[in-house]
Parts: C-alpha cells; sequence; structure tokens
C-alpha cells in the first residue's frame, strides 16, 4: 500500500504541546517567513539559550537552512522532547524539522513505513494502528519525531526484547554538512554514527522502518507491588522475558526495609480473543479493534507554585500510589496510551516543576553491578529527593550505535526538581558511581554533566569525535550540548 504526500494535520495545544517545552510556536508570519529568533529550552525548562529557528517545509529548504547557518552552525529539533540542551544552539541556528512529515509509503503487507523525518510516532500510530501495526518501540512519550527518535536511539519497555529504535531502522536519507543527501543503510559505519548522534552527524531527511503487527489497540497488563528493591530486581531477573513490555515504577523516598519499593507494570498486545471478555474495555473495542483515540485532559498551567513539589507532598503522593495499586492482577485491558503513554494526557505537563524547571537523570549500570544500582537507590533515599516520576527497567543487550545509550543492565530514569539545593554537587556524586560501575547516563536526558566522565561511559567517542572531524571539519552541525561535552 502506498501512501504518497501523506501530509500530518496542523498542530494545536490539543493534538501536540509546542516543541519548545512551553515557550510556543511561531507566529503565521514568522513560519511563513520560515525564520525567527526564538528563545528554546530542553522540555526541562532550564538552561534557555537563543537561536535562529528555520522551519523548512522541502528537501531544498532544509538544505539551504543549513547551508545559511553561520558560524555558530546548525542542530535539527523536532517537537523539543529532549530534556537538556541537545536541540538548542546558542547564537546560531535551529532547523525546525516539524514541517518535514509526510509518510511516504507503507507496505501493509512487509509491514514497514518510509517517512520524513519530521512525523510524529503519535502521527505513526494513527495513520498504521487501523491496518494492524504498531511502531517497534516508543519511549514514554508519543510525541517525539522519527528524527528524533534515531538521533536519540530512543528505547522503551521492550528494550530487554527489542532493542532500542534504530535496530528497527532499515535505512535512512541524511543531508550531510558538504550538502550531500547521503542514502545510509543499516549496518554502516555512518549509519552507527548517527543512530544516538544526537544529530551531529547530519540532518536526517527521511527513514524506512520495520513495524509490528498487531490484532488489537489494547494491551493485555499484569501488575505487581514489591515491597523492596531487592524483590523488584529478583523479579525483573527470573520472569522479564516472558514479557515483552516491563517498567517499575520506584518510590526513591521510601526508607529502610522498604527502600526501593515498586509497582510493576507487565504486558504484551493484546490478541482479538481478548475482546471476548466481559469487562467495559473489551466490550467497546469490539467493534474497532484497532481505534486509536487517546483521550486528554486539559493543559497544564502556565504558573505552578515553584515549591509544589516537596520531599512532604510528593512523599505523600507516592506512598498513595504505592498502597493504591493492586498486590497482584493479571490480564488487564488497557489502552495503548494508558499502558505507554499516560503523561501524554497531560498535555505541558512539565509546567508542575514550576518556572525553575527540573532535571531528568538517566542511568544504566551493568546488570552484574546491581550494588551500585543499591548505592544510588540509597543516595536518593537518604537525600530526599522528591521524585513522583521514578522508573526502573531492565535493558538486553547493547545496540550498535556508537553513542547508544543503553547497555545490558538496570537503568534508573527520574525527574528533580531543578531549585533543589546542592543539586548539582548531588548529582555529580551519582554520575561518579555511575561511571566506577562501568555504566553511563543518558545524552537525550543530561543537562549538566561532567564532560570528563565521557569516554569512559562512551568507549566509541573517540571514532564518534573522529567520523565527526571528517565529515564535518567546520563543525556545520553542532549543539550546546555538544559544545559543553566536546562532542
Amino acid at each position: 500500500m502506498s501512501a504518497q504526500h501523506l501530509r500530518s494535520p496542523r498542530r494545536d495545544a490539543t493534538t501536540a504541546p509546542p516543541a519548545d517545552g512551553g515557550h510556543g510556536r511561531p507566529t503565521e508570519r514568522e513560519a511563513a517567513a520560515g525564520s525567527a529568533h526564538r528563545l528554546l529550552t530542553g522540555w526541562g525548562g532550564t538552561a534557555p539559550t537563543g537561536a535562529r529557528v528555520l522551519r523548512p517545509g522541502t528537501r531544498a529548504q532544509a538544505a539551504a537552512a543549513v547551508r545559511a547557518c553561520g558560524a555558530r552552525g546548525s542542530i535539527a529539533r523536532g517537537l523539543g522532547r529532549a530534556y537538556g540542551d541537545a536541540a538548542q544552539n546558542a547564537g546560531g541556528t535551529v532547523v525546525d524539522t516539524t514541517a518535514l512529515d509526510r509518510v511516504l509509503a507503507i507496505d501493509a503487507v512487509g509491514g514497514t513505513v518510509t517517512c520524513e523525518a519530521g512525523v510524529s510516532l503519535h502521527r505513526l500510530m494513527t495513520v498504521l494502528l487501523p491496518l494492524g501495526w504498531f511502531v517497534p518501540v516508543t519511549p514514554g512519550t508519543r510525541y517525539v519525531t522519527v528524527g528524533g527518535a534515531i538521533g536519540a536511539d530512543i528505547h522503551g519497555k521492550n528494550h530487554h526484547v527489542s532493542g532500542s529504535f534504530t535496530r528497527h531502522v532499515r535505512g535512512l536519507e541524511l543531508l550531510t554538512a558538504d550538502g550531500e543527501v547521503r542514502t545510509v543503510p543499516r549496518g554502516s559505519e555512518l549509519f552507527d554514527a548517527t543512530a544516538g548522534g544526537m544529530g551531529l552527524t547530519g540532518l536526517v531527511l527521511s527513514a524506512t522502518v520495520d513495524l509490528l503487527p498487531v490484532e488489537t489497540s489494547l494491551m493485555s497488563v499484569d501488575t505487581e507491588r514489591l515491597p523492596d528493591l531487592d524483590s523488584l530486581l529478583a523479579t525483573l531477573t527470573a520472569t522479564d522475558d516472558r514479557y515483552r513490555y516491563s517498567v517499575a515504577w520506584i518510590d526513591l523516598l521510601a526508607r529502610g526495609t522498604a527502600a526501593g519499593r515498586a509497582v510493576l507494570t507487565r504486558g504484551d498486545h493484546a490478541p482479538a480473543a481478548a475482546l471476548e471478555g466481559k469487562g467495559r474495555t473489551a466490550r467497546a473495542a469490539r467493534r474497532e479493534p484497532l481505534a486509536f483515540r487517546p483521550g486528554q485532559l486539559p493543559p497544564a498551567p502556565r504558573a505552578v507554585p515553584g515549591g509544589l513539589l516537596r520531599g512532604a507532598t510528593v512523599g505523600a503522593f507516592n506512598r498513595l500510589y504505592y498502597h493504591k495499586a493492586p498486590r497482584r492482577r493479571t490480564g488487564e485491558l488497557q489502552r495503548l496510551s494508558a499502558f505507554f503513554h499516560p503523561l501524554d494526557g497531560l498535555p505541558h505537563w512539565n509546567r508542575v516543576y514550576g518556572r525553575a524547571g527540573f532535571v531528568q537523570w538517566q542511568c544504566v549500570v551493568p546488570e552484574d553491578t546491581d550494588d551500585a544500582l543499591r548505592r544510588v537507590v540509597r543516595l536518593l533515599s537518604r537525600r530526599s529527593c522528591p521524585s513522583f516520576l521514578a522508573v526502573l527497567k531492565r535493558f538486553g543487550a547493547g545496540d550498535p550505535g556508537w553513542l547508544s545509550f543503553p547497555a545490558r543492565g538496570w537503568t534508573l530514569a527520574l525527574d528533580i526538581p531543578a531549585s533543589l539545593p546542592g543539586l548539582g554537587d548531588f548529582l555529580d556524586l551519582l554520575d561518579e558511581e555511575v561511571a566506577v560501575a562501568g555504566g553511563r547516563l543518558y545524552l537525550a536526558k543530561d543537562a549538566r554533566m561532567r564532560p570528563e566522565l565521557l569516554r569512559a561511559m562512551y568507549p566509541r567517542l573517540d571514532d564518534f569525535r573522529a567520523l565527526r572531524a571528517r565529515l564535518d571539519p567546520r563543525g556545520v552541525f553542532t549543539s550546546d550540548l555538544a559544545r559543553r561535552l566536546a562532542l
């Protein structure tokens, strides 16, 4: 089946958060002109910097935007969901790719889609689910673009089974610094540098992605409450491979014998036979088993008190969430949006952290160094970090991307208000624990790590730098992240 030039509908506040995490889209005049000077942040809302934003609608315009970037270079930006400064470029050019949003072709028999880099995962789900296909990997939000998914080599709840996003990309087209459009097949050196390369090898124009067949748009979900970190790690180790998807919410404010207590959620795509059940969700899905209609609440208000997320309030929330969860429940049918993207139901949820914003910190440590994970959890518990969005997952084998984040082991991600006193020094301490254990931090989430830790965390860093020097000697593609970490 072909879907030539199938263009996404224009986004508004009810369908997707703005690309800049709350600073607003360009005006109609700016969009028509294709250029606007804007103050940009990541999704965490910290460290704003100004740049000239160009929004090309064609390949020729994209090439012209890169040629006109000037001495401070350029970087691609999709829907602005990198938490730190990966899609910022102080004093330079930012290329907004969201108008490069055509679904070019769908193979509804073989299960592939070819699309431009600005197409969002939300758009792909809307188009593909009625045909019985799902994206192979999705993070905690569907409002990321395909180009961003490649640049960050995103992972999801299924990494232990399916790996990262670029493992399912057959090939891509890349606009490089010399103005050439290169066809980059999976397995090539340039592909492996681009997968997780944070947009620094060039501007992704399009990609062909393998899809996952599904019979319904529902998930069959098992939920289990676990009393401590040791119970969680043992359960995941023993049973994780029985599930395609798994993730644990973890209470980082619990102490003593309850430290690391968790709510573990695991599941798979529900087969058509599951709709014969008696529940309300099953009955509602029988008429349109592949319908995709995620619900949404009103957006979070712009003005949220900065002190709302304190240890006491987050601790109360964590206790309520943990005790409200079932001790064990199996086979519950849930909508895709509820299982994969619960926070997408509240547009601009990042505003709840107030004007100071927040830092997301995500690490992975090898599975044979789980003592390092225990030390990190103990440090977070003792520090009383007010994080209600803390999740733990088990990664499978690492991915071929030179700067891809996942590696076999345990990954912990948490949000922390940026206004927390002494946060920088405390996170430096956690970074050291991770580095000593042979782990790493996720560049798509990072906003402040020290550059001297990077080589220990990413063994192919020198190869990446050497390829960039050959491919882009003038530094046409750069970002605040690249300068901060000397990538």
